[in-house]
């Protein structure tokens, strides 16, 4: 989904999306919900659920944070569900990446989910005049640290603001809703820390 620009970025995993799709089908089967369940469950129509689980749409990231919430899983967790199994050394090349383009949301993970670890590492980037907002977090009192690299960013936790300049960091646990937006005319980038609650 990148553009011919992004000569920079590792190259695409075209069997991804598909992985995904199957991943999702597996854990509504898994949790023996029907697709009207799910929809019930995630706020998310059964066509649309439908169309995902058969690949033939791309998720965007506020519909990702809705089926993890509703299958009680991070997103990072879910999207290293299909990926192949993570290494303690990764080099650049092999992070991870996900974009989310109607949104101008990419995501890196650095360090994703490893075996007998809380944390992960993401790397997080948003288009100038981005916003993404989150109805809840995919797990309750989720612990984040945020550090914001480059731009301005607008970081809303339940009815509270904060904003972020270049430099600044922000530690929170993620009981509510939240959105992320970019105010100004330039790129925000930041590195996010991510525990599990255990």
């Amino acid at each position: 989904m990148r553009t011919a620009a992004d000569t920079t970025e590792p190259p695409e995993d075209p069997a991804l999306e598909r992985r995904l799709a199957q991943r999702l089908a597996a854990l509504r089967a898994a949790a023996g919900w029907s697709l009207d369940e799910l929809a019930t469950r995630s706020g998310i129509s059964r066509a649309t659920l439908s169309r995902l689980e058969r690949a033939e749409t791309s998720p965007t990231a506020s519909l990702l944070n809705r089926l993890c919430a509703a299958h009680g899983l991070t997103m990072s967790r879910l999207l290293a569900d299909v990926e192949s199994a993570p290494a303690r050394h990764l080099p650049a090349a092999q992070q991870p990446l996900w974009q989310d383009e109607a949104s101008g949301f990419t995501r890196r993970m650095l360090a994703p989910p490893l075996a007998g670890f809380a944390t992960e590492l993401i790397e997080g980037r948003l288009k100038p005049g981005a916003r993404i907002a989150y109805e809840h977090p995919p797990l309750p009192g989720l612990e984040q640290h945020l550090w914001l690299i480059a731009g301005r960013l607008n970081l809303t936790l339940g009815e509270q603001l904060h904003e972020l300049r270049a430099g600044d960091s922000l530690s929170f646990k993620l009981w509510g809703p939240s959105a992320f937006e970019v105010p100004g005319a330039a790129e925000a980038r930041y590195l996010i820390a991510i525990t599990n609650p255990r």
